[in-house]
């Protein structure tokens, strides 16, 4: 199903919506969900290329995550299933040792999370409904071997949490787009890495990464 990235109006990640996830990097599971944004920019398709990230800059982190495009404008009380018309599989990439001195000085994460191909996006399908959603499996492969994996049953809050949080505090309007979260695994990239996600078994996107000086 292809989607042009350059309609994309704003790019909402939700930080902290794995338990698991939590608890590897040492965080608080929060009491609503957590949101921040990124560049338009940072969207890059999935579709074998090679991806060019700073080598002098600390680890940086893959988070495979559901992704949820967005349909229509957001009014109080509408459903997900009427919000959502299709979904992807993505990367949060992030800086992390540049991500922690963030958060010590208590400052925004953009040069963390918003840097220039740091959204990768694989290729989108239908939105198969919440049921179909929570039961199927997501994956992320590293060089071939699994290294994350998830679903949305998994989440602290719910993809209808989500929706209802960020349309009545942000807005939600079509051509929206929201990663939901990433679940347990996330680890550092290295020059030559091959990186592909799978929704249930099927193959949704893949990308070379190269690291320069």
């Amino acid at each position: 199903m292809q989607l042009k990235l350059n309609q994309i109006k704003n790019v909402y990640c939700v930080g902290r919506n794995y338990r698991q996830h939590a608890a590897e990097l040492g965080n608080d599971v929060p009491e609503e969900p957590m949101f921040f944004l990124k560049p338009g920019h940072a969207l890059l398709p999935m579709d074998g290329r090679t991806l060019e990230l700073p080598a002098n800059r600390g680890d940086i982190h893959y988070e495979a995550e559901l992704v949820l495009h967005i349909r229509r404008p957001y009014e109080p009380g509408i459903r997900a299933n009427d919000m959502i018309d299709s979904i992807a599989l993505g990367l949060d990439l992030t800086l992390r040792e540049v991500q922690t001195a963030l958060k010590r000085k208590g400052h925004p994460w953009l040069a963390a999370k918003g840097f220039k191909g740091s959204a990768p996006i694989g290729d989108f399908k239908p939105y198969p409904g919440l049921d179909k959603l929570r039961t199927t499996l997501f994956q992320l492969r590293k060089n071939g071997i699994t290294v994350q994996s998830g679903q949305s049953s998994e989440m602290i809050f719910d993809i209808q949490q989500i929706i209802d949080y960020c349309g009545k505090h942000y807005g939600l309007d079509a051509d929206d787009l929201i990663y939901t979260g990433t679940p347990a695994g996330v680890g550092a990239l290295a020059d030559g890495d091959l990186l592909e996600l799978f929704w249930d078994n099927a193959l949704s996107g893949t990308l070379r990464i190269a690291m320069k000086a």
